[in-house]
Formats: C-alpha cells, structure tokens, sequence
C-alpha cells in the first residue's frame, strides 16, 4: 500500500493502495484497489472506517477475445460433447454430438474411437480450452477405473489438437450451476440450455445435454471474479480467504 495521503489542511484522509494479482484462470493479471478511511484524521475527528472495500480491474482485454470451450461427459458406453462460443460475457452455441461406444468390441477399442472422436471435434472447431466430468467415487472400482480410462483419452486428444487449459468438474457441478439443482435430469438440464443459449436442442442429442452444461458451467466459472469463493460473503469473505492478496 503507499503511504497515507495528505491535503494542503494537513487532514490524513484516504489511504489508496494498488496491488497486482496473481493471474486469474484466464490468464488475465489484474489489479486490487483497496481504499480504507482512518479512524482519526490529522485534526482529531473522528472518521468512519471503511474496511474491504475492494474492487478488481482487469487491465487485459482479453476478455473480448472469443474462446471456444469443449465440454466432455465421458463414458464407456456413450461419450457426450457439446461446443460453445464465448466473446466477453456472451455465450453461443456451436454443437453437441453423441459417441456411441456400445458396438465396440472390447474397452481398448473404445479408447481409439474416444481419441479418435475427440481429436475430430478439436480438428473442427480448435478449442482453448477443455472443461470435462470428472469420475465419480462409487463403490466399483471397476467403473471408475475405466471412466478414468476413457477421460484420459479424451484429455490427450484435446492435448495433442493444442487445447491450452484442462479443467475437471465433479458431476454434480454443472448441473448446480444451470438448473441450480445438482440432480437434476437431462431433461431438465436441456431445457434450461435451450433457454440460455436460445436455441432448439435435438432429442437425438440428450445424453450431450452434460457435456454442453459443463461447457457453460466453465464459462460461468472462469468468466466470474467471484468463482472461487464459495458460499455467503462476497468481497469480505474472499478478503478472509485471501489474506495475502491485499494488503
């Protein structure tokens, strides 16, 4: 923070400090404006002191450059993926499909054609960046294990095709952060993509509807300042959280 600052009365009144951030998940390095009031100024009165008052200013312009995000529900019977624009806040969409592996012979043949799947989309649309399901913890390990499989797949495709950043979503995230009901169904799911991104999805591409929610759901998250602090508490509980950010 830089020193008090003081008036031609010799009052001490705001104290205006800039702190550079550490870059956000889009890569952006922006900047805290942290403005406090003393409790007492240079002539004894008494001040309200105004603590937390913090706001975050991008000084890149980054934002205004378009992303293509590729959201991935993968699976080893059926692999979802949904394709969306983004240019500053606004999003469109692009496309969804559905990989049928149930026809493939054994699980090594269906890595192949997950690869060979995933490597296709990125060659089509050349995604930034890749936001995917995360494997669940159940009982079987056997399940996991191979959805671990089929996520490592898709991961490297998107890799191999330059996708810049791989973000993991745990099953329920997506659907919390479209419908706001983390069990919600795919119908469900799809009804409220259709409202937010204005468009008429296909019945044919209902087991994408995941992909594509988790496609958003990243724009929601990386698009926010306020992502990572969870919870009630806006700016004061981001401060707590991250006490090493202002100063």
């Amino acid at each position: 923070m830089t020193d008090n600052v003081h008036l031609l009365s010799g009052h001490e009144n705001m104290v205006f400090g800039v702190q550079t951030l550490e870059n956000d998940a889009l890569g952006h390095e922006n900047m805290v404006f942290g403005v406090q009031m003393p409790e007492n100024d240079a002539s004894g009165h008494e001040n309200v002191l105004f603590a937390n008052i913090v706001v975050i200013v991008y000084i890149c312009t980054d934002m205004d450059k378009e992303r293509i995000i590729l959201g991935i529900d993968p699976g080893t019977q059926l692999l979802g993926f949904g394709v969306i624009r983004v240019q500053g806040k606004k999003a469109e969409y692009v496309d969804m499909g559905v990989l049928d592996l149930r026809k493939d012979p054994d699980a090594y043949t269906k890595l192949q054609s997950i690869y060979e799947c995933i490597s296709e989309v990125c060659k089509s649309y050349r995604p930034s960046e890749l936001a995917i399901e995360s494997p669940f913890y159940g009982k079987n390990a056997q399940v996991v294990l191979k959805l671990g499989r089929a996520q490592g797949a898709a991961i490297l495709a998107a890799k191999e095709y330059g996708v810049a950043s791989v973000t993991e979503y745990a099953p329920r995230k997506a659907k919390e952060a479209i419908v706001g009901n983390g069990a919600a169904s795919k119908e469900q799911v799809q009804l409220m993509l259709e409202k937010t991104l204005g468009v008429k999805l296909e019945s044919r591409h209902l087991d994408a509807t995941d992909a594509l929610a988790i496609a958003l759901c990243h724009h929601y998250e990386t698009s926010s300042p306020l992502a990572s602090v969870k919870g009630k508490g806006g700016w004061e509980q981001f401060i707590k959280d991250n006490p090493d950010r202002v100063k």
